[in-house]
């Protein structure tokens, strides 16, 4: 049996009752388990200082001192604190403990030479040291010290005493027993050229490394693997995906395109626009089934290259579909598409949950008989008992609101599957995308029309309210709308927060010539689309909200966003609100309304939503403040963030890295079949068994 298959109650100095605690708190089970469980943090344990040497903003430090006597302190009931009053020749120190006399006294003896190892604060004229590490200096080798390794530990952990010196020593235990050297997880073809230390160098040097040169290169050999493994995988997947789908052939730009070109385009497109048709048309003539993403802010104009890609489906003698996440986002496409294919003789309709009846048979014979050439939809597009007469084409906007296998039930749909164009407005970084979205080919539009004005975004403080509804009424006045978002629907006990209820009550009286409407996700959708609707129509000036409007909605005239409470959102969540407006010609405003308490993070976040209007900037920020699992999209798209060590956030050129050379055996060695790849398809086959998610997304 492997070693480090191992149950960790087996190691000394665990048993059953650690290792409960060890399984419950880190999932640790195995050596393995314990073995992969890194340190966050180090601290270099070569040096002894003087005392005289302190400071009082030094991190933990150490200094070889005598303790010269003992002082008790009551507490409170039954509790002492015990202070010991030691030296190094060069001042004075205390070292204090809040419990455990029996132990000190048992353990520390006086005149005695410790190496005291802690976190010095000032104290009533002297450093001291709370519960500090206290070793025998006779015993401890400094030369042996190096970098001490710190291990995330919970609660639970540290009332039954697993500290992080605690799981220092059982990883030094365990090593310990590792008396042959760690199977190798990359060829050497692979680790020579990029430098990368061996793998059982790399896992001795992590937990204990003699040098800060030590801990980087064991970081980036443990890094790169992890990320060239989730690579390997996804452009496995992908590469199994491409030589299993044949793609229908769309060779042809016909009639009906070339008509929309000429006739009802309403502005030349934008450089990237046409950039990004270009790639779309390489995929539908190539013969394989594209699965492309496209990428692109908030009016960039993807549904537009949507269209034109929908257009060479029907011009090839195929239909179209697109699905969207809501049923108002749907017929905003339905209306939008129809606006632009005005004159042109082709069918387009809507199926969601509210098209019923008649009108339901008439739309799924339609799509049966050929004569419906676009579909707009929900996820009803993906019932079984849709069938389309030949669907070549299928558009997906805001994917992460959809399932995989949602995803998959559209390729039914055809007896070749369709070509995919996933949309988002959701800026994704490139390494994130690069591992969301790995098995996809991405295409960025990365410019807006031409006549579109940058959305100014001015940060307000909540006392500031007066001169904000002066502003509003301005706008209102010539003829613009707005949208007042809130955090929350009902007022948390917890946290005073504006409540929508209360708010929309308070708007009304402020603003007693307007109408007002307002949306919030508890509402019945026939409740929200009525209110919508009002507002899309001009009929109500002020639309009162919560961050249902954040995907989608589409009104021109709406001018001014004001998000309330802006410090109880994200980077991503804020620049999507700040997207419904800046939809017209007119200078659009996005007022950022916060209190005055602001976090160091939080203004960070408000200061770079006022500097710039570029999605992507704000999504790479948005990665290094929050982590790629908190990121909308990424929790709903089924990627768990498993990584043990690597953080895509800051690793991007390691991600690029390891995504190179796992493309260079995928490219030679596309069915998994060659002998000198076999350690890695090998070591690929048993972490895909492992618990870790190594899902690649379609």
């Amino acid at each position: 049996m492997d070693i480090l298959s191992q149950d960790i109650m087996y190691l000394p100095g665990v048993g059953p009752k650690r290792k409960e605690i060890l399984s419950k708190e880190l999932g640790i089970w195995s050596y393995r388990d314990l073995l992969e469980y890194f340190p966050y943090k180090y601290v270099d344990r070569t040096k002894i200082y003087l005392l005289s040497e302190l400071s009082a903003d030094m991190p933990f430090v150490q200094v070889k001192c005598k303790i010269l006597s003992y002082e008790e302190f009551e507490v409170g009931k039954r509790r002492k604190r015990i202070v010991a009053h030691a030296t190094d020749g060069h001042g004075i120190c205390d070292i204090v403990w809040f419990n455990g006399t029996k132990y000190i006294y048992q353990n520390y003896q006086l005149d005695k030479e410790y190496i005291i190892f802690g976190k010095p604060t000032y104290y009533n004229g002297r450093f001291q040291f709370s519960h500090p590490d206290i070793d025998d200096a006779s015993q401890l080798q400094l030369n042996d010290m190096g970098m001490q390794p710190f291990y995330i530990t919970t609660e639970k952990m540290k009332k039954a005493g697993i500290t992080s010196r605690a799981m220092e020593k059982l990883t030094k235990t365990l090593l310990s027993k590792l008396t042959t050297p760690l199977d190798e997880t990359l060829p050497s073809f692979i680790t020579s050229p990029l430098h990368l230390i061996s793998r059982d160098a790399a896992m001795r040097k992590i937990h204990y490394p003699k040098t800060v040169d030590d801990t980087q290169r064991a970081r980036v050999r443990l890094k790169f693997e992890e990320l060239f493994y989730v690579q390997l995988n996804i452009l496995r997947y992908a590469s199994d995906h491409r030589r299993k789908y044949r793609g229908d052939i769309f060779n042809r730009i016909g009639a009906q395109f070339n008509w929309f070109y000429t006739h009802n385009l309403p502005f030349e497109l934008t450089g990237a626009q046409k950039r990004v048709m270009h790639e779309i048309r390489a995929d539908m003539m190539s013969g394989k089934q594209m699965n492309r993403l496209l990428q692109g802010d908030v009016g960039s104009g993807k549904t537009l290259v949507a269209l034109m890609s929908m257009l060479i489906a029907i011009d090839n003698g195929y239909q179209a579909c697109m699905m969207a996440p809501t049923e108002i986002l749907a017929e905003q496409h339905l209306q939008t598409i129809k606006e632009f294919l005005k004159g042109m003789n082709l069918r387009i309709e809507l199926l969601t949950g509210i098209v019923k009846g008649k009108k339901r048979k008439e739309v799924l014979a339609g799509l049966l008989d050929g004569s419906v050439h676009i579909v707009v939809g929900t996820h009803a597009i993906i019932e079984d008992k849709v069938q389309f007469q030949n669907l070549g084409m299928a558009v997906v906007d805001e994917q992460h609101r959809f399932g995989v296998e949602q995803r998959a039930k559209l390729w039914s749909k055809s007896d070749n599957p369709p070509h995919i164009l996933v949309m988002t407005a959701t800026p994704i970084p490139r390494t994130l995308a690069m591992t969301i979205y790995g098995d996809l080919d991405v295409s960025i539009i990365d410019e807006l029309p031409p006549g579109r004005k940058p959305i100014q975004t001015i940060h307000k403080y909540d006392d500031q309210m007066t001169s904000l509804y002066q502003g509003i009424r301005q706008q209102i006045k010539l003829g613009r709308q707005v949208y007042i978002v809130y955090p929350l629907i009902k007022e948390s006990e917890r946290i005073d927060l504006k409540n929508l209820e209360d708010g929309y009550a308070a708007m009304c009286e402020i603003f007693p010539d307007f109408k007002l409407s307002k949306i919030h996700g508890k509402m019945k959708d026939k409740e929200k689309e009525a209110e919508m609707q009002m507002f899309v129509s001009g009929e109500t000036q002020i639309l009162v909200a919560t961050t249902v409007i954040e995907v989608g909605v589409n009104v021109p005239n709406a001018s001014v966003m004001i998000i309330l409470d802006a410090q109880r959102f994200g980077l991503s969540q804020l620049h999507q609100l700040r997207g419904r407006v800046g939809r017209g010609a007119e200078q659009s405003y996005c007022i950022l309304v916060t209190n005055r308490k602001l976090t160091k993070e939080t203004s960070k976040r408000i200061d770079i939503m006022c500097d710039t209007n570029d999605g992507f900037e704000i999504a790479e920020a948005d990665l290094k403040l929050r982590g790629p699992g908190d990121l909308e999209g990424t929790q709903q798209s089924g990627i768990a963030f498993d990584l043990k060590i690597a953080d895509i956030a800051r690793d991007g050129q390691l991600v690029q890295m390891a995504r190179e050379e796992a493309q260079k055996i995928i490219d030679s060695d596309p069915t998994c079949q060659k002998n000198e790849y076999k350690l890695l398809w090998d070591r690929l086959k048993a972490l895909r068994k492992t618990n870790i998610n190594w899902a690649a997304i379609s």
